[in-house]
């Protein structure tokens, strides 16, 4: 393998990258990035590489989950604020059911690149470069906003800096209080039926022995901790927010504390497996129905030849037609090899289907019984299940069908289908996966007699 460099990925061929028409203005936009501070510190992604660590040995659960792609136009107080509350609510309903503590990592200030399937898009006869994501183009249907922008850049940049900024307020601010996040809870089981009562009263008990002890006001219970991650995909901007650490050789990208793969750019001799090797982060990669196994034990021999617990984290995204067969043959095969990586289940993007008036969407039963047939491998094959990753938002959204709610195809065209490139679980069918999956796990977890 060749030295490694935060930009040696130059090198090699780069799949799924903009052409953006002005070099010049590219490398002067990418100047300013490099003088600007880091959005994370190093010492949060090592933080969050020993909590992954803990995952990996089965004493911890990941929970990674936020919007598809973020937007400047849907920036605000009340969406930062609504998509934490919801990771925070789910995570109190896994933390009781795991019986184990929760990883927080939002994909959040930064997931703002998005990979396609084609070039370009075709309409009415008129064709334009394809949408990627608003830190590359516009979603607009017109020349000038589907021209890569390297500007945009810059605003990605501000915009993840006041997220951060905010995420870190509220964290520490007494909003994650869990006292208050477990009441929020109350008010969705109380409208979502008596089928999540008995996971609701038990930790109505358990707050309730812990106020009795002079637990419940304690600093552990008014903070948490977030972590960031997103797509490394415009390697540009990665390179450009990578530096070296003092007082030591390791590189971090200090865009967000966890960066992953895709998986349409996990190529061996490609770009962005390229950059990856070589940051410390803890990282994800993407693993499809397509990855063989010999693939992924290469892959894993690139990105984590020391097989380092919290290093990696094989994300399965499979489709519940596929998922049993190829999370079987590949769980199994990292299993056999003694690789450390955690397994996570990101059970949406293969159960993503359009409807016959032009919606994608997902069906929320599929996402279920995806993250069901995932807990059942695991516990074949012997290892713990690592966590979930998730499509999600904390608004009352209307882009996923089933659910509580029984949301339909027909109500997708009701005006709250919002988002920019995927449908997203609402605040409602995030909430009652939380609460299924706390049940799966829960019967994992019981004592055999």
């Amino acid at each position: 393998m060749t030295r490694w460099s935060p930009s040696s990925w130059r090198t090699k061929p780069a799949r799924q990258m903009p052409r953006y028409p002005d070099e010049g203005a590219l490398a002067k936009v990418l100047g300013q990035l490099a003088s600007y501070p880091p959005l994370i510190f190093s010492g949060e992604a090592r933080a969050l590489k020993a909590k992954l660590a803990n995952v990996a040995r089965g004493k911890a659960f990941l929970l990674q989950g936020g919007d598809c792609a973020e937007s400047f136009d849907q920036f605000g107080t009340a969406t930062i604020r609504d998509n934490l509350r919801v990771l925070l609510q789910m995570a109190v309903v896994l933390t009781f059911g795991g019986r184990l503590p929760v990883v927080k990592v939002g994909r959040v200030a930064g997931q703002f690149a998005k990979p396609r399937s084609d070039e370009v898009e075709t309409r009415d006869g008129v064709t334009l470069p394809a949408y990627r994501g608003d830190i590359i183009n516009g979603v607009d249907f017109e020349v000038m906003a589907r021209l890569p922008d390297p500007q945009r850049m810059l605003r990605a940049y501000l915009q993840s800096a006041s997220t951060l900024n905010m995420l870190r307020a509220l964290s520490s601010g007494g909003f994650a209080d869990l006292r208050q996040v477990h009441s929020w809870n109350v008010d969705f089981v109380g409208k979502s039926g008596s089928r999540y009562d008995a996971i609701a009263s038990r930790i109505d008990e358990s707050l309730a022995f812990m106020q009795a002890m002079g637990i419940a006001g304690h600093h552990e219970t008014k903070h948490v901790e977030l972590y960031t991650s997103h797509e490394a995909l415009l390697l540009p901007y990665e390179e450009a927010l990578t530096h070296a650490e003092e007082m030591s050789d390791e590189h971090y990208c200090c865009s967000a504390h966890m960066l992953w793969l895709g998986d349409r750019t996990r190529q061996l001799d490609g770009a962005h497996v390229e950059f990856l090797r070589g940051i410390a982060n803890p990282i994800g990669v993407k693993c499809g129905p397509s990855i063989g196994e010999d693939d992924l034990l290469r892959l894993l021999d690139v990105l984590d030849p020391k097989n380092e617990p919290g290093r990696v984290t094989l994300i399965g995204r499979m489709g519940v037609d596929k998922a049993e067969t190829h999370l079987r043959r590949l769980v199994g095969s990292t299993a056999k090899a003694g690789r450390v990586a955690i397994w996570s289940c990101d059970p949406m993007h293969g159960n993503t289907r359009k409807t016959a008036s032009g919606f994608k969407t997902r069906h929320f039963e599929d996402v279920v019984r995806e993250v069901e047939i995932f807990l059942g491998v695991c516990a074949e094959q012997g290892i713990s299940p690592g966590g979930v990753h998730l499509e999600l938002t904390g608004e009352h959204v209307v882009e996923c069908i089933g659910g509580h709610a029984d949301i339909t195809e027909e109500q997708l065209a009701s005006g709250g289908y919002e988002t920019l490139c995927d449908p997203r679980l609402n605040v409602d069918q995030a909430l009652e996966l939380a609460f299924r999956l706390a049940q799966a796990l829960e019967r994992l977890t019981e004592p055999t007699t």
